[in-house]
Formats: C-alpha cells, structure tokens, sequence
C-alpha cells in the first residue's frame, strides 16, 4: 500500500495575535506532490488570544505550552507534534510572515525529489533593506561558524524558513532554549542528514525580531550556543586543544626558568615556576577531560540512537493504530 504523504507547516508563537492573520492567510492549503497539508500552531504561553486567532483562522492543531518557554522549545514541541500527527514533511516558519509562503514548494522539491532531508530557506542578506549592516554581517558570520563547524555548505543558518522530513525530524534534539537554527544544523552535519539550500524571497517587517533586541545579547548568547554545541559535539577536540594551549605555555615558561637558573640567574623567579606548574596541570587536565569527554560522547550517540529507535517504533506504532491494515511505513 502507497503512504499518501501529509505535510504540516508549523509556526511557533508567543503573542503574534496582530501578525499571525497575516502570516496564515499566505500559507497553501494544497501542494503538488503532496496529499493533505494541515497547519499546526505552538502557542508559547502567550498573554493575548494568539490560540483564539489560530482557531478562528482555521489552523487545524493548536498546541500550547502554559508558561513561555522560548522559540528552541516551541520549535521542538511543534516538531514532535506534527510527527506524532502523522506528519511526513514538516515545513517550519514563522508568526510574523517574514519569509514567502509562495517560496513552499521550492522548499519541499528536494525533499520530494529524494535529493535531501532538512532544506534551509536561504534569504539574499545583502539585499534585506531592514537588516542594520552589523546585522547582516553577523548573520553572514554565524553562517561561516556553523559551516565550519558542522561540515555542511549551508548559506543562511540563522534562517527559521526550512523543511525537514520525518526521519530527520526523529533524530533532532535541542538543548538550547534560546534558538534552534544553529543547533539543529549542527547535529544534522554530525549525523550525516543529507542538507540542502533553496533561495527564497522575504516580506517586509511587520515588527522588530525578539531574538536581536541588542546587539551585544545577540553576539553574546550566539557565542555561548556555538561554543556549547561545539563542546557537545566535538568534545575531544575542543579540550585538548585547550589542554595543548596551556601545556605549551607552560613548557615555554618553564624552558625560560630553567634558561636562567642553569645561568645563575633563577633567584626571584618563584612566581614564574608556581605558574609553570598550574599552566602545566592545567594542560594535563585538559588532556584527561578530552579523553573523558570522548567517552562520555559515544555514551550520548549510543542513547541518541535508542532515543531515535524508539521514536520510531512509537509512531510506526500510532500509525498503524490510525491505519490498520495498512502498509509498511
């Protein structure tokens, strides 16, 4: 039996009662290559009647956190929402219509022609009139971080504007509560989903972004969640490299107190050796966390892949329920 392919588009929101109209009335009902399209809303402990707008729209699941938990957690919420729905390809964007609906079909092509698994919607930075030009030149940036850290070719990483399958969807998880652009790239390079970039078009703005309120917090919390994912997936690399820094140091302030004890002149140099010692523990340190860490992270591939195989089973499962006597998944 051929599964008939349902695709959800999802839309965390936290107060978008004024936006959220605007954002639906743009979104398709029907998509070639597709059999049933359904919308599906998280409201993120919103204090306005963002839920009531929703329903009033016609969105067909609406789903709501009672307290606000951040995008990351919306985002996660929706996802597993619209998989446990029956979801084969879920289209993630967002409440303010900054990104084209028209440009959906574009997104899901790869998908459809098999030639990925998570499509990001990459928007023309240069060219977005309401962007600061220190603004695109970060976004630019976390990009180039992204890429290099993930092995992947993506243009626009802090792009919310993507199509993911079901299979991928399944194996994402999210740690962070601030955002999961960067993060769910990052583990989808690590875990080999196959990635693909769609040009796409932007809308004008219809309300400053919640995720860049001031520069400095922008850069700020970007660093920590790059560094983080950094430590999380490549963790041997980072602390001996940290652990390589500090031993070299302490060998070269080492080799100078030795230089001038052998000639004579090591009287008064006792700070120098305490810090020879801590920078050479240190470096030590390092050494053993990398080697600690590497073990603890195949521990954390080896829950991720129960983690996805139970997933799995659980909505093969759901499936059946809702269409017994069908077909393999």
């Amino acid at each position: 039996m051929t599964r008939k392919l349902k695709l959800i588009i999802q839309i965390p929101c936290y107060n978008e009662a004024e936006t959220l109209p605007i954002a639906l009335k743009e979104l398709p009902k029907k998509l070639d290559g597709i059999d049933t399209v359904e919308w599906l809303i998280v409201d993120d402990g919103s204090s306005d009647n963002t839920a009531e707008i929703a329903r009033q729209c016609g969105v067909t699941h609406i789903i709501r956190h009672n307290t606000n938990r951040g995008l990351a957690r919306a985002f996660m919420t929706g996802l597993h929402a619209a998989l446990e729905r029956g979801a084969d390809i879920i289209v993630n964007t967002d409440a303010d219509n900054q990104y084209n609906a028209a440009d959906i079909p574009a997104l899901i092509a790869p998908i459809l022609k098999g030639e990925a698994q998570y499509v990001i919607g990459a928007r023309p930075i240069s060219g977005i009139e309401h962007f600061s030009p220190l603004k695109k030149m970060l976004q630019k940036l976390g990009s180039r971080v992204v890429r290099a850290i993930s092995g992947t070719n993506v243009a626009d990483a802090p792009s919310g504007f993507r199509a993911i399958t079901r299979d991928a969807a399944l194996q994402l998880n999210v740690f962070s509560n601030y955002t999961y652009t960067l993060e769910t790239i990052i583990q989808a390079g690590h875990k080999n989903i196959p990635i693909a970039n769609v040009p796409i078009r932007v809308n004008g703005e219809l309300r400053p972004s919640r995720l860049f309120k001031s520069i400095p917090a922008y850069i700020k919390r970007s660093i920590f969640t790059m560094i983080r994912i950094f430590i999380v997936y490549k963790p041997f690399k980072f602390f001996f490299s940290a652990g390589t820094v500090f031993f070299i140091a302490g060998l070269l302030l080492g080799t100078r107190f030795l230089w001038h004890y052998l000639n004579g002149n090591g009287r008064g140099m006792t700070q120098s050796l305490i810090l020879t010692a801590v920078l050479l523990l240190m470096g030590t340190i390092g050494f053993m966390m990398a080697f600690v860490s590497d073990l603890l992270s195949v521990n954390r591939q080896l829950l991720e892949e129960i983690q996805y195989n139970q997933r799995k089973e659980k909505l093969n499962a759901l499936d059946q329920n809702s269409n017994p006597g069908g077909g393999p998944l």
